[in-house]
């Protein structure tokens, strides 16, 4: 059974609305932030031009979210424009991976602990991890060490951890072929059941739905490789593969899609609870940042901004159980 001390239930508390559902606000991408801001300008984005529209995204949406997700590395600054209601999460991983090895090895930002990050303020740490469930033996069992290091920081801090897990396939490039979408299922639930254990002191998992979308009969406009019905079953299966309290991140895709997958996941019976979602959300901002500065980027975020946040939030309160649920698990 999954069990919080009363600090972790107070932070996850602060983390989720009164109803227990977490609805956060993701801005921790960096090298991510780097590539949407160049695609508008000519020269390098600059650590300002980053720090600034974090901390702009902060003020402006964070009275809608639940919490916000944000990195050390330029998101410091915008923990001060938090709305006064709303939790922190800090990310404790560097950003990116190795792209000269299929290992994707998980490594943590040089001058930052789990006590550094507590003493920002931060009410859970966050860790990515990019794991394949049918690498070597002797690879998998280098991450899990590298987790339970983690999970022991967050109980000695006595902060809520967050693993966010992305799976792959080391000998499968290309992360939105149909050749991964036939064996993303597996990758995905399989790496849920691993990490459940114990022994990793994790308290929410932080997860990808468990199919590629755009393969869901109805929802692409490609080839199917699943029905309505086999997407139905994998959600399902993925909700009851974990006693954990889990969330979906949206993975870049689009504010409408994202919606539409939550409502497919809860007509299954999964009982996820909430979402961190990122660039559904706040993409738009970019460009009208670089364009035309905090003023358009404001307007962006009250008018476009707000509109996402707000019909996001009423499909979560819609799809979405409360965490609390899972203590009894």
């Amino acid at each position: 059974m999954w069990t919080l001390t009363e600090n972790k239930k107070a932070c996850m508390e602060k983390l989720s609305t009164k109803e227990g559902v977490i609805s956060a606000l993701a801005f921790d991408q960096r090298g991510a932030l780097k590539r949407l801001m160049a695609q508008h300008q000519t020269e390098e984005p600059t650590v300002t031009q980053m720090e600034e529209l974090k901390s702009l995204v902060a003020e402006e949406l964070t009275p809608f979210a639940s919490s916000m997700l944000l990195d050390p590395e330029y998101g410091l600054p915008a923990i001060k424009n938090l709305h006064e209601d709303a939790g922190l999460l800090l990310a404790y991983e560097k950003t990116g991976y190795d792209t000269t090895s299929t290992k994707r090895l998980p490594d943590c930002l040089d001058v930052w602990s789990a006590k550094r990050i507590k003493e920002q303020g931060a009410d859970a740490v966050k860790f990515l991890l990019y794991y394949d469930v049918d690498s070597t033996e002797e690879l998998n069992q280098q991450k899990q060490a590298y987790i339970e290091r983690i999970g022991s920081e967050c109980v000695a801090e006595d902060l809520p951890f967050y693993l966010e897990i992305l799976a792959y396939d080391e000998t499968i490039a290309d992360a939105n072929s149909v050749e991964y979408a036939k064996v993303k299922p597996d990758k995905v639930i399989g790496a849920m059941e691993i990490f459940s254990n114990p022994r990793f002191n994790i308290d929410v998992l932080k997860v990808e739905v468990p199919v590629n979308m755009n393969y869901v009969e109805g929802f692409g406009t490609g080839e199917v490789v699943y029905t309505r019905e086999e997407a139905k079953t994998l959600f399902l299966e993925q909700s009851q593969a974990t006693h954990l309290p889990f969330i979906f991140l949206s993975a870049g895709v689009s504010a409408q899609l994202f919606q539409e997958t939550l409502r497919l996941a809860k007509e299954a019976g999964s009982t996820f609870n909430g979402v961190l979602c990122g660039r559904a959300t706040w993409a738009g901002s970019v460009k009208a940042y670089i364009e035309g500065g905090e003023v358009a980027a404001r307007e962006w975020l009250r008018t476009e901004g707000r509109a996402n946040i707000d019909s996001l939030n009423q499909v979560i309160f819609e799809t979405a159980t409360a965490w609390t649920e899972r203590l009894s698990y």
